[in-house]
């Protein structure tokens, strides 16, 4: 990674771009650039602390060779962009790469104590040490937030001031110089001692400073400063309450994204050469109109024939939301995986179609009728899948949930045509559950009355989130919805053992509606380790038969019980029931909820209803 250049960007006698040879201050995967250290985030090398920087002129610093264009027409439609990229590699002979900008910018020295932005301490060009003490200086411990995604330095001034007669209005003209030493004696935040040399203000220490409250009582709101863009970025309207959060926590970045599976007729790579053509193409309703098009823009032969074109652009318009109701991300989203869940119930076998095509989905060859005791039907062999995922945006403080909308912070300030994303490959298991006997289960009160407990918690923090003035979004819980989501879990669990991987390996895809009940889980890595067929081979009927009953049988008892049964409220806001990561909680890089809208109960019963599990019967209970 490399921190942006100081001045504009020369260009070569023929107007291109030269090579870089900007200092490299790390490296990192591409993966990592989407999921861990994406566009807004703080990551530490060595001593030092960067924000990575925004993608405005990526367009030109991204090296095509380094970050080439990657395609997948049913993702960018949803997120209305042309193409994707991925970050570009971090190879010893790469370029160009991801930009970063140094932030906290304050930061102390250990053996002066003084505390001040960095370029006060005067460093030589390239380090990053005290200029009087020559040694390394340490970046500011703490930043602040706010819920709409704006990032800012803790104001050190004002928290030592605070009980001063200047009040907040003059900062850093008392005089003095701020001072950050460690008392030594705990490790909390209680030994950490701000000071300053005006001698009008007394130590204090960093406790209480985590408090939800405690800048909002110094009369202190957020500012919208957005340091990932730079000094030229104006900073926004925001006056949103302000929270004090460690450098490296977790909740000072959370990515969202967004994927597609690549299905049939998208899913044989031959469409990528019109990627940039299909909105103008989808203007034209005639044959003849499309064939003049095509005609326009290509001297030579078409890549696709007219009939291919047409049948991609019937494909495109099956998947627009019904034209009596507004055309909303949700709706265009459940219209993405209602095509997918069609799909893997349909299959697409691998002898029909050549080895360029990137989706076989068979039937397995045993018997089915081994499922039906436990009200599973429908499994298919997901034998080759390939899943674009793309970072659409990222939060603060809230995690992000694939089924709501949170407030999101763009990845750029300009307008761009496409989004950093990454395509990874595998293989996995759909599976459904029978439709008369979950929708038999989903009306019986004691289930409803269980579910209504987590979806009014669940409601409660969309509501918060939302804050006053806003309107939040409905909570997706429904009886089948956290059924489905916990049977995944703990089938995840058991196939960590039976198969071998690990269980940060395998992820959910949950296809939960009135007219859906299935789940697929399924490798999704970037190497080929995610497509060696053990994870194909647990979907025969007969292992899955056992797979299932023993994985139920597994969750009948967690070493948290029995509190984690009986607990009233669990998880983020309350929104699980009897969960915990004793029994069904995963790695979140599994889970599409944030190990959230959980609950075993709904898999096995309770001691007082054993009713309340759908495979109770099953089971014997």
């Amino acid at each position: 990674m490399t921190p942006p250049p100081a001045r504009r960007r020369p260009t070569t006698a023929k107007g291109g771009t030269p090579a870089h040879n900007l200092p490299r201050r790390g490296t990192v995967r591409r993966a990592q650039a989407i999921t861990t250290y994406g566009v807004g985030s703080l990551i530490a090398v060595d001593h030092e602390s960067f924000i990575v920087s925004g993608l405005d002129g990526a367009e030109n610093s991204w090296r095509t060779d380094e970050a080439p264009r990657i395609h997948e027409r049913r993702l960018a439609r949803l997120l209305d962009v042309g193409y994707f990229r991925l970050p570009p590699a971090s190879d010893d002979d790469s370029k160009d790469g991801m930009r970063v900008r140094r932030f906290p910018l304050m930061h102390s020295c250990p053996e002066c104590t003084e505390l001040q932005r960095h370029r006060d301490f005067n460093p030589p060009e390239g380090r990053s040490v005290c200029s009087t003490c020559e040694v390394d200086l340490v970046p500011s411990r703490f930043v602040v937030a706010c819920e709409a995604g704006h990032l800012g330095e803790f104001p050190y001034w004002q928290w030592v001031h605070r009980s001063t007669e200047q009040g907040m209005t003059a900062v850093g003209q008392c005089g003095g110089k701020l001072r950050l030493r460690s008392s030594g004696r705990t490790a909390s935040l209680r030994s950490i001692i701000i000071s300053c040399t005006c001698g009008k203000a007394t130590e204090v220490s960093m406790e209480g400073s985590f408090r939800r409250n405690a800048l909002k009582d110094l009369g202190l709101t957020c500012r919208g400063t957005r340091p990932w863009l730079g000094a030229s970025a104006p900073a926004e309207d925001c006056g949103r309450p302000l929270r004090t959060l460690q450098r490296g926590s977790s909740a000072v970045w959370q990515p969202v994204l967004k994927s597609a599976l690549s299905i049939p007729p998208w899913s044989d790579g031959r469409a990528d050469p019109l990627a940039e053509h299909w909105e103008k193409l989808r203007k034209h309703k005639s044959r003849a109109a499309v064939e003049g098009y095509l005609d326009a823009i290509f001297d030579e032969e078409w890549p696709l024939s007219l009939d291919e074109v047409m049948t991609l652009l019937d494909a495109e318009r099956e998947e627009d939301p019904d034209q009596e109701t507004p055309s909303t991300f949700d709706r265009r989203y459940t219209a993405l995986r209602n095509k997918e869940y069609e799909r893997l119930r349909s299959g697409n076998d691998e002898s029909k179609h050549s080895h360029d095509e990137q989706f076989i989905c068979e039937t397995p060859s045993g018997d089915h009728s081994v499922l039906a005791p436990l009200g599973v039907t429908g499994p298919m062999l997901v034998k080759k899948l390939r899943e674009v995922r793309a970072l659409k945006a990222f939060t603060r403080l809230a995690d992000p949930d694939s089924a709501i909308e949170s407030k999101e912070m763009p990845l750029f300030e300009s307008s761009l045509r496409w989004l950093p994303a990454m395509e990874v490959r595998g293989e996995g298991v759909f599976l459904r559950l029978d439709e008369d006997r979950i929708g038999a289960w989903e009306k019986a009160p004691a289930v409803a009355a269980r579910v209504e407990w987590m979806r009014t918690a669940h409601q409660r923090m969309l509501d918060q989130r939302a804050g006053e003035g806003s309107q939040a979004v409905p909570s997706p819980v429904t009886p089948r919805m956290v059924l489905l989501h916990t049977l995944a879990h703990v089938l995840i669990d058991e196939w960590s053992l039976e198969a071998g991987y690990p269980a940060a390996s395998l992820r959910e895809r949950l296809y939960a509606a009135d007219n859906m009940a299935g789940v697929l889980i399924y490798t999704a890595t970037s190497d080929s380790a995610g497509s060696l067929g053990g994870v194909v081979a647990q979907g025969e009927p007969a292992l899955l038969e056992r797979t299932v009953r023993s994985a139920i049988r597994r969750a009948e008892w967690c070493s948290s019980d029995p509190l984690c049964m009986e607990t009233g409220v669990s998880g983020t806001g309350g929104a699980n029931l009897a969960a915990c990561h004793a029994c069904v909680m995963l790695p979140e890089t599994s889970c599409e909820h944030n190990n959230s809208l959980l609950d075993r109960a709904l898999l096995i019963g309770t001691p007082e209803d054993p009713s309340v599990g759908f495979f109770s019967e099953a089971l014997g209970h």
